[in-house]
């Protein structure tokens, strides 16, 4: 076993931008790095600071999407985009089942796909991505299928699957061998299994991957009365996982600020020296409301049956891996009261007022150095999956009206 204590820095390029700050670069001090080896585990822990010294900003360079105007930038509901070496961008309208494609200026290149059973159509298509030769796989659990559009004009491919078919929220994964990841169920097996399965560049099928899983279990909360219905104990950690582009799973139990990227040779560990976030008592007594709510709909005698909800939140909420290999780590943040402007009176589970968190990304290297924090805009959506690449950013934003766009951010530091 060996340790070493050092510092990420160093003499680093910084290109002034008049009016909006320092594209992100390291700063000559660096963060504070704790290493260790344990058998074939690196272990990089920051204990202070970063590379970016302080928090960066996301500054827009191109926004797609209208309220009115022609149909190619009215968006009905977008569900996953995708970003190329070119900065072109696709965009995937699921009320449509439409993929539009814009380039580097927001304009509007052509649409793929559309409703229907054949070549090149969709039925409940629910994700997108694109593959190293620049062809788009777009995920079809309705025609149980991978739909493939490229590399050349007007050249389709159809790769089945014949397990699965249900609907998914999770992405679509591709790495830079080329290999497609489709999470869906495994329907040969009574207990509800969710796998992964692994697509070769020329859309055979070349392994089957189980979930990453732990031996933790997320404390329940159940309600038995025609039928069983179960809730996580609210602020309780749940594994988070992704597919890096490297192909391997970056995972960690947000108990610990804690995260492990597979490798070739062995297994990086991520971590940082960070204070949990308190759940705050007004926090507290809304989500216990909440679900109290909801079970009594279901049993009017329901009685809290589980763990109480823990003093302190999980260090993050979800794990991303940038287009390069970034890490980008949402982490936890302090919440705070809102109105809840689709509150239904009628509806006696529904809340006059919600809690939500402001979102913050923590950014790490492939090689673990700590760069910093970014903050988004409010108009920010995380829940559709952004797309990371070096110091760009393309993610989803809503406006007042509800209207959504497709916005490309630059990362910047020092006050931009």
């Amino acid at each position: 076993m060996r340790s070493n204590l050092l510092r990420f820095g160093g003499a680093a390029c910084m290109i002034a931008l008049a009016g909006c700050g320092t594209e992100a670069g390291p700063s000559a001090a660096g963060p504070e790095v704790f290493i260790d080896t344990i058998g074939d585990t690196t272990i990089v822990r920051t204990l202070a600071g970063s590379v970016w010294e302080g928090e960066a900003s996301l500054v827009p360079e191109i926004s797609i999407g209208e309220l009115d105007g022609p149909e190619e930038y009215l968006f009905g509901r977008i569900f996953s985009i995708a970003a190329d070496d070119d900065l072109n961008v696709y965009v995937f309208d699921h009320q449509a089942q439409q993929v539009r494609v814009f380039d580097s200026l927001g304009t509007y290149v052509e649409t793929l796909g559309g409703p229907g059973e054949g070549p090149g159509e969709f039925s409940r298509a629910e994700a997108i991505a694109l593959l190293p030769d620049g062809r788009l796989a777009v995920r079809d659990p309705g025609n149980q299928r991978v739909q493939i559009f490229g590399p050349g004009a007007g050249e389709t491919d159809q790769w089945g699957y014949k397990v699965g078919g249900l609907y998914s929220a999770s992405p679509l994964y591709t790495d830079v061998n080329g290999r497609t990841f489709l999470h869906t169920s495994d329907l040969s097996r009574d207990d509800f299994v969710m796998h992964l399965i692994v697509f070769g560049p020329d859309g055979a099928q070349v392994d089957t991957l189980p979930e990453p899983s732990s031996e933790y279990e997320a404390p329940m909360l159940t309600a038995e009365n025609r039928g069983a219905t179960t809730l996580f104990v609210p602020f309780s950690p749940v594994l988070q996982w992704t597919v890096h582009p490297s192909g391997h799973f970056l995972a960690g139990l947000p108990s610990e600020y804690r995260v492990d990227l597979a490798r070739d040779d062995g297994v990086l560990r991520i971590e940082r020296s960070a204070d949990p976030i308190p759940v705050l008592d007004g926090e507290r007594d809304h989500e216990r409301e909440r679900i109290e709510r909801r079970m009594r709909e279901r049993d009017p005698n329901w009685s809290w049956n589980g763990p109480p909800i823990p003093d302190h939140k999980p260090f993050y909420k979800e794990l991303l891996a940038g287009r390069g290999g970034r890490i980008w780590v949402r982490v936890t943040t302090e919440g705070y009261e809102a109105e809840n402007e689709y509150h239904d009176p009628e509806d006696p589970t529904s809340m006059p007022v919600v809690w939500r968190e402001s979102v913050r990304y923590d950014v790490f290297e492939p090689d673990g150095t700590y760069l910093g924090v970014v903050v988004p805009p409010d108009e920010f959506t995380p829940y559709v999956e952004p797309v990371f690449d070096g110091d760009h950013v393309w993610a989803v934003t809503r406006d007042e009206l509800g209207v959504e766009r497709v916005v490309r951010f630059r990362i910047v530091t020092g006050g931009g």
